[in-house]
C-alpha cells in the first residue's frame, strides 16, 4: 500500500519534533565544551532551523524511497 505524500510529511514532522527537544538539551549541554555559551533563546532559534531543514530532509528522502519503491513494484 502506497504511503500518501500528506503521512509523509507527517511522519517527517513527528520523528523531527521530538528531535527538535534531543537537539535543544544536546546545544545546552555540548556547547559549553566547545567554548561556545548561549542563551536558552539561541538555543531555541537555532534548534528551529535545525528542524525546519530536518523536516524538508527528512520529506524529501520519503518521496525519493517511495518512488524506488513504486518503480520496483511494477
Amino acid at each position: 500500500m502506497k504511503q500518501s505524500r500528506l503521512m509523509s510529511l507527517a511522519e517527517a514532522i513527528a520523528n523531527v519534533i521530538v528531535g527538535y527537544g534531543v537537539a535543544v538539551v544536546t546545544q545546552i549541554l555540548i556547547f559549553p565544551v566547545f567554548g561556545l555559551h548561549t542563551t536558552l533563546a539561541q538555543n531555541l532559534k537555532l534548534g528551529l532551523v535545525f528542524t525546519i531543514v530536518s523536516i524538508a530532509r527528512s520529506f524529501a528522502l520519503r518521496r525519493v524511497f517511495e518512488a524506488i519503491r513504486m518503480r520496483s513494484a511494477k
